[in-house]
């Protein structure tokens, strides 16, 4: 049995949009199946800001393969531990944090590649590959091919370097962090200010140079749309917190007249 493919990567690669949301809060069985109901092409599951632990990943990411749903996941850090950890039970890519040189994103794509093109440790016949046997080389490969790295640009750094490091092999696209980076800006929530928005232009321009994509979080249909419209291909929409919580809103005021 072939290892599964990662249908976010192929379309992306294919110039393609892709949309999902983010998970910072609520796990359940049925999660998966109700992203996958709405539409959602991925799960993004938070390990930086949640208390998630790995174990809750691992059952997560089972349950996103019976519906088809890509989960990727934000490590709780930048380890080789967390990356390799998180690919072994099952997650098919990962959001990089605060990436701010070339240098470091080469690291990072290393912890996802096995020997000899990286240092990734070796576990066939688990969950990654769906506890299925076959040849360890075409394993190997397939999951290399399968995993998705993407690099947060939610730094200064990151962002004056963002060039060098959407150049890198191995990083397949660049994701805004707008609030972390209005904070490096020194303008902590200013998100209609030139320079934040100055930043968002940039990204996108860095990825399509290179013939990636950029994504990012839209808290709301207005900033997605933008996202959008200035060629953002990967829109996580709100995440699981403000949707409840938006849509409870709206709906209990609404009763209330």
């Amino acid at each position: 049995m072939p290892m599964r493919s990662n249908p976010v990567k192929t379309k992306l690669a294919a110039g393609e949009t892709v949309y999902g949301t983010m998970i910072f809060e609520f796990l359940s069985p049925g999660l998966p199946r109700i992203l996958a109901n709405s539409g959602a092409d991925f799960a993004l599951y938070d390990l930086e800001h949640s208390g998630f632990t790995i174990e809750d990943m691992k059952t997560q990411f089972a349950l996103c393969a019976a519906v088809g749903l890509v989960p990727l996941v934000r490590p709780p850090g930048k380890a080789y531990n967390f990356t390799a950890r998180l690919l072994d039970v099952g997650a098919f890519g990962l959001l990089y944090q605060m990436v701010g040189s070339a240098e470091e994103a080469r690291e990072l794509v290393s912890w996802t590649r096995y020997p000899p093109s990286g240092v990734r440790g070796a576990v066939f016949g688990g969950a990654h590959d769906d506890y299925t046997g076959g040849e360890m080389a075409d394993k190997a490969a397939a999951a290399m091919a399968r995993t998705f790295t993407l690099a947060l640009i939610e730094t200064k750094a990151g962002l004056d370097n963002i060039d060098e490091i959407m150049a890198v092999d191995g990083i397949d696209a660049a994701h805004l962090g707008h609030a972390d980076l209005s904070l490096s800006l020194g303008i902590p929530g200013q998100f209609d200010h030139p320079d934040l928005q100055r930043g968002i232009d940039k990204i996108v321009e860095a990825a399509a140079k290179v013939g990636k994509a950029a994504g990012g979080m839209a808290p709301t249909l207005e900033w997605g749309q933008d996202l959008l419209n200035r060629g953002y291909r990967m829109i996580s929409y709100n995440h699981d917190m403000g949707l409840l919580g938006d849509g409870l809103t709206a709906g209990i005021k609404a009763l209330k007249g």
